[in-house]
């Protein structure tokens, strides 16, 4: 890490973790830990492939990524079948 755009960084790590905390974790009173890794990775789920963002758009960020992905490098798909 260079330190440039890092408190940046930090930003959105503190917004991700207090939306977790709030639209998951406060809202349930899991048993094991096991519980509560799962509902996590279940919420994780959620969040990056159906929760709209306002900031993309309404759009989910896994699906901006990919098609993100798709425009900068269309024929890497090709290179890997071939």
């Amino acid at each position: 890490m260079d330190g440039k755009g890092r408190f940046l960084d930090n930003i959105f790590i503190e917004r991700l973790w207090r939306t977790l905390k709030y639209e998951c974790v406060y809202l349930h009173a899991w048993e094991t830990g096991s519980e509560t890794k799962a509902a996590i990775r279940k919420w994780m789920t959620f969040y990056n492939h159906q929760r709209p963002h306002s900031a993309l758009g309404g759009k989910p960020p896994a699906l901006v990524y990919w098609q993100r992905n798709d425009i900068n490098q269309p024929d890497q798909q090709a290179q890997r079948v071939a």
